[in-house]
């Protein structure tokens, strides 16, 4: 059973930037890629970014530009920088797997975008 433990979230204003990190209990280079999701109030979850085993990046179009995602392969640990933050960013952020695994959901974190 893999754990996903994120951090980071919290209240910025728009133009802001948050961190947010995804600490795993396994390997990360075991899996063949990784990703963070998001789910706003009364809209389905969605995949805004994701890395591959070999690194390789993509983006949601709502995201591109704005956002990075990263990893540290010897922290377990995955990152989503969030730059120029929205108020249509506001949601609980989750990381998971790509594809993903239900049940490696974790308990998320909340990112809020308003002034």
């Amino acid at each position: 059973q893999v754990q996903l433990v994120e951090s980071g979230g919290g209240l910025v204003q728009p133009g802001g930037s948050l961190r947010l990190s995804c600490v795993a209990s396994t390997s990360i280079f075991s899996f063949n890629g990784m990703g963070w999701y998001r789910q706003a109030p009364g809209k389905q979850r969605e995949l805004v970014a994701s890395i591959t085993r070999g690194a390789g990046t993509n983006y949601a179009d709502s995201v591109k530009g704005r956002f990075t995602i990263s990893r540290d392969i010897a922290k377990n640990t995955v990152y989503l920088q969030m730059n120029s933050l929205k108020p249509e960013d506001t949601a609980v952020y989750y990381c998971n797997l790509v594809p993903l695994y239900p049940r490696y959901w974790g308990q998320g974190t909340q990112v809020t975008v308003s002034s």
